[in-house]
């Protein structure tokens, strides 16, 4: 009985690794490609804490 359960656990790792190596999506880079256009972030610097928002609202707890 443990021999059998031994080999069938040992046949479905089998498969399970042969299904995980054809279904890997396999991907190639090409040499001329063009970069992707990326999105432009705007950073501004004035951020600051002002003295209406200083002060901290009750919780309750």
């Amino acid at each position: 009985m443990l021999l059998t359960i031994t080999i069938i656990l040992s046949f479905l790792v089998a498969v399970n690794f042969i299904l995980l190596i054809f279904s890997c999506n396999k991907t190639t880079k090409r040499a001329n490609q063009k970069p992707e256009n990326r999105p432009t972030f705007i950073v501004s610097k004035n951020i600051g804490v002002s003295s209406d928002s200083a002060q901290l609202a009750a919780t309750g707890s």
